[in-house]
């Protein structure tokens, strides 16, 4: 353990653009359901914690990779439109879209926030609000919002776990 606290105190520099490519991967469409960046970023929260690595920076990194994975996400719903479900590997997951669909139809603005604490959801719902022509500036308030909340969950756990350690 302390020579991977050493590693990653040498290269701290990494840390914000990891933990950013990791959280744009996983609000991603399709690559959040083939990367379980979930589980990385919990766990890298706790070796930030006992590396001494800035909160901040961290953070900023996951939320901004949260916030642009979904624009690209709602990007790519409102390009494909109809052609989504042929597209790969979407065309593997036939329950995707129409559970982000659902989701989407019965909580709108409120489902695009929600939608990002739920697994294989957090890849559809923007996918769909860009499908359904969700307009963009609703989307962006449930967008940033979300990520906000959502990197401060997936990375305070851990973070304050081993500060009450030391």
């Amino acid at each position: 353990m302390h020579a991977t606290l050493e590693f990653i105190r040498a290269n701290q520099a990494w840390a914000a653009p990891v933990v950013f490519l990791l959280a744009f991967g996983e609000s991603l469409a399709v690559i959040s359901v083939l990367l379980p960046a979930t589980a990385i970023l919990f766990g890298l929260s706790g070796l930030l914690g006992a590396s001494g690595i800035a909160f901040w920076p961290c953070w900023a990194g996951a939320a901004l990779g949260a916030i642009l994975g979904d624009c690209v996400s709602y990007w790519i719903g409102h390009t494909f439109k109809d052609h989504l479900s042929k597209l790969w590997p979407l065309r593997r997951m036939p329950t995707l879209l129409p559970r982000g669909q659902a989701f989407f139809a019965r909580w709108g603005m409120a489902g695009v926030f929600l939608g990002r604490f739920f697994g294989p959801l957090r890849a559809a719902v923007p996918l769909v609000a860009g499908s359904c022509a969700m307009p963009m500036l609703p989307f962006q308030i449930a967008n940033v919002a979300s990520a906000l909340v959502w990197a401060t969950g997936i990375l305070s756990p851990g973070l304050l776990a081993m500060l009450a350690l030391r």
